[in-house]
């Protein structure tokens, strides 16, 4: 049902480029290679919504607003994970040794942080697409 109400979502705003140069700061020559339906691994829970992957960065949003406190207010905002592909370490798929239909994709940054993406509708192509814009941009900056 969450993914209907995000493909309404997309059609209404005219699309994933239209969303993704709205939610994120991008450059005119920045392009959108590809977008992937997923689940972000949070301390909440896994969270759905959008890894986008341009040729400047890797950029995650919620699909919707989530609650946080800060002080006695509670506060709403999209999650939101940006990695700049010059800091990008590493992506490692990987599948869960109990049950093999759930599969995941590490990603590393140069800094060490980790992000676990996991409920991609099209998992290969998503793993293919994120080893590929590494291997590139290893080779154009190493």
């Amino acid at each position: 049902m969450g993914r209907i109400a995000q493909g309404t979502k997309v059609l209404a705003e005219g699309g994933y480029e239209k969303i993704f140069r709205q939610t994120f700061e991008t450059v005119p020559e920045e392009q959108l290679e590809n977008s992937f339906a997923c689940y972000l691994s949070t301390s909440a829970g896994p969270v759905m919504g959008v890894l986008y992957v341009s040729t400047a960065k890797l950029a995650y949003c919620s699909d919707s607003r989530l609650a946080y406190k800060t002080g006695s207010h509670t506060e709403w905002n999209y999650y939101k994970v940006v990695i700049p592909l010059h800091q990008l370490k590493s992506v490692n798929p990987s599948t869960s040794r109990v049950n093999h239909s759930e599969k995941y994709i590490q990603v590393i940054s140069l800094d060490s942080h980790e992000f676990w993406f996991m409920g991609f509708l099209y998992y290969d192509a998503a793993v293919k697409c994120l080893q590929d814009v590494l291997q590139l941009h290893s080779f154009h900056f190493v």
